[in-house]
């Protein structure tokens, strides 16, 4: 019974990264249905997936290019700076 109970019923850590996988990923079956039983006893799991959704669309609609940074200098002038300290 106790093998069942752990198999079916996910913890919050677990059934975050499933929700998490679930934007990029196809979700299994079994994953779908240990979510979806999760988030029926779970209302902090339920509104993170919420909020995730809220983040994920706001991302996706960002402008994803990199700005043009010189890295090199960059770290020379952070190095520089973190030697003018000591």
């Amino acid at each position: 019974m106790k093998k069942l109970m752990t198999f079916l019923f996910l913890s919050c850590y677990k059934a975050t990264e499933l929700i998490e996988k679930n934007f990029h990923f196809k979700l299994s079956y079994l994953e779908k249905i240990q979510l979806r039983m999760h988030k029926m006893m779970c209302n902090a799991c339920t509104q993170y997936e919420k909020q995730s959704l809220i983040l994920e669309k706001g991302i996706s609609k960002m402008d994803n290019k990199a700005p043009n940074i010189d890295i090199v200098a960059l770290k020379i002038r952070i190095s520089s700076k973190l030697h003018s300290f000591n």
